[in-house]
């Protein structure tokens, strides 16, 4: 949201600079052509069921992705060191209380002695249906982002056919002509301001979300293997970034640290 703004602020900073009011941009048959012509392209492609998730792709295209892959991996590393002493049933009540559904299904799975090949392939399986999901969301920005200058592009041609039907009064022109590109700045303006960023940020949350259930498989295929807690944490830092990996308290260490990773998990 804050890229956004500073790209609003960009336009009418540079429209005062060049000492024209922003207001001229408030122009109704621009704005008809642009974001309804657009939005009715975005409908005929995607359907109005997905159109309809519009304001919910919007805000969470608009806002940071604030996963809990750190805290996973602490939850994971723990596990692996609790089951290496005492077995997967161990582990059993604290995966009762996890909130995060893939997490506690892995586990229990586990838990209840499904071969590893089974739980993987489940596993991946739900992976795969968050991706087919997500990909609406961010294909219709995409896409959006795409149509939008082409109407605007119809807006401008528009407006100068308007424009000559009034050759015989100059005075009239320069208006004209001027209102006629409002459609094509506009539409270029929401394209690469608002469309193609949302595009853009849903697929990175898409892509940090996916990274963090890849890790999760990792640790929970290693849990059931039997692998030593250490092993473990070495296998799930390859899925954090060295700040992530700053950020573990006494990375590795793994004791006394269900509790508070199951919640931050959660």
């Amino acid at each position: 949201m804050i890229g956004i703004l500073i790209g609003l602020v960009a336009v009418i900073i540079t429209f005062l600079l060049k000492g024209v009011s922003p207001v001229i941009l408030i122009n109704l048959p621009s704005i008809f052509i642009v974001i309804v012509g657009s939005a009715g392209a975005v409908i005929a492609s995607f359907g109005m069921d997905n159109f309809k998730k519009v304001p919910k792709t919007f805000m969470l295209g608009s806002k940071p992705y604030k996963g809990n892959i750190v805290a996973t991996r602490v939850l994971l590393v723990d596990f692996a060191q609790r089951a290496r002493q005492s077995g997967t049933l161990a582990l059993e009540g604290d995966v009762e209380k996890l909130d995060d559904p893939f997490l506690k299904r892995g586990l229990q799975m586990v838990i209840d002695g499904i071969e590893p090949e089974h739980v993987e392939e489940v596993l991946n399986l739900e992976v795969d249906g968050l991706k087919r999901r997500h990909a609406d969301g961010h294909q219709l920005w995409g896409m959006w982002a795409g149509y939008a200058p082409t109407f605007g592009i119809l807006g401008a041609v528009m407006g100068l056919i308007a424009v000559m039907a009034h050759l015989s009064e100059p005075e009239k022109l320069g208006a004209g002509i001027q209102v006629a590109f409002i459609a094509t700045l506009l539409a270029v303006g929401l394209a690469n301001i608002l469309f193609m960023p949302i595009s853009v940020s849903l697929k990175g949350r898409t892509a940090k979300e996916v990274i963090e259930r890849e890790m999760a498989i990792t640790g929970i295929l290693a849990i059931q293997a039997g692998d030593n807690y250490r092993v473990v944490a070495t296998k799930l830092d390859t899925f954090l970034t060295p700040a992530q990996l700053a950020s573990i308290p006494e990375k590795g260490s793994g004791s006394g640290e269900a509790g508070s990773a199951a919640a931050e998990a959660a």
